[in-house]
């Protein structure tokens, strides 16, 4: 699909990476419409400095009218993002092919 940016994550998204993760999550303040999937099938935990980047990302977005999806986390992380009620908010997919076709 053109226009969306894939976005693939691997290890531990914690306190030391989290500069790391928002500028990948990064858009410009002039996008239009701008769409990110963010590919978590190599992210192996997750802790809150994950869950308020992706927030952010998801406000940031949205505010430009684009959208914020999540693909292939695996269990453990996907149970982390359904704790915090993350995946209500942003569409957590069970794949990368899904997210860039839903």
């Amino acid at each position: 699909m053109s226009g969306i940016r894939v976005v693939s994550l691997r290890g531990e998204i914690d306190h030391d990476v989290r500069d790391v993760l928002s500028e990948a999550l990064h858009v410009e303040h002039d996008a239009q419409r701008p769409r990110i999937v963010a590919d978590l099938s190599e992210v192996t935990f997750m802790d809150s400095s994950g869950i308020n980047g992706f927030v952010a990302a998801y406000q940031q977005v949205s505010a430009a009218g684009g959208w914020v999806r999540i693909a292939a986390a695996q269990e453990s992380v996907l149970r982390v993002l359904q704790l915090v009620g993350v995946d209500d908010v942003i569409p957590c997919c069970p794949s990368v092919e899904q997210a860039l076709a839903d």
